[in-house]
């Protein structure tokens, strides 16, 4: 696949759902890098398109149903690349500092990797347990389906590739597309490296996730048995 010309053309891509006490502030300190910025509303129920439809500057993408975190992310790439070289995924639920973007930008090199922004301060007490030991989890399972060795597989914070990233096959459409793009890049030779970013996790900030720990732990088990799966028995 040959890159394209220009390699510097950046743009977020922020996935949504349920996020109306959060996203218009995510939204705005994103603006502030001077990015084109898409928000993909997945279908939420609450006021989040009411909070983000009279901020100028930014393009609106909504699900009529929810469809899952990846499937955001998909439509996301799909728009932004036809104005950028690069996605920059980042959470609506303010857990990330959009300026630390740069970090992931100076992170690559000449090669064209994903970038993964690994968390720092995932120690804290307003950590959720859900997070600190979902990490390790996902790790784990991401290096054993063939991935790559990375400290931080479940983070959100992301700069990805256009268009190779929409070239890989991944499968899984909600939070696992996360862990599954990263065993796929592996596999299609597209380098994954990893630059620090901070967290917030503060218990009066509004901040939602929508992670449930016995429905996701169970299609994480599932994404990772067809990971591993393929990885024994891979397709001629």
């Amino acid at each position: 696949m040959v890159a394209p010309k220009n390699k510097n053309r950046f743009a977020f891509v922020i996935p949504v759902y349920n996020h109306a006490g959060t996203v218009a502030r995510v939204v705005k300190d994103a603006l502030k890098l001077g990015y084109p910025v898409f928000v993909v509303d997945d279908g939420s129920t609450d006021n989040t398109y009411d909070q983000i439809k009279d901020i100028a500057g930014i393009q609106i993408l909504r699900h009529p149903q929810n469809q899952g975190k990846g499937a955001a992310i998909l439509t996301g790439f799909a728009a932004a690349a036809k104005v950028a070289d690069w996605a920059i995924t980042m959470d609506a639920d303010s857990q990330h500092y959009p300026e630390d973007a740069r970090k992931l930008i100076n992170a690559i090199q000449k090669i064209r990797p994903i970038v993964v922004g690994a968390r720092s301060g995932m120690t804290g007490e307003h950590v959720p347990w859900t997070s600190s030991f979902g990490r390790k989890f996902s790790n784990f399972w991401v290096r054993t389906s063939g991935g790559p060795a990375v400290s931080d597989s479940q983070s959100g914070f992301r700069i990805y590739p256009l268009p190779e990233t929409l070239n890989l096959k991944t499968k899984a459409r909600r939070f696992q597309f996360e862990v599954e793009i990263l065993v796929q890049a592996e596999r299609k030779g597209i380098p994954v490296v990893e630059a620090p970013v901070r967290v917030r996790y503060n218990p009066e900030g509004g901040r939602i996730s929508h992670f449930r720990p016995f429905v996701d732990f169970l299609r994480n088990s599932s994404t990772f048995t067809r990971l591993i799966f393929r990885r024994i028995f891979p397709l001629r």
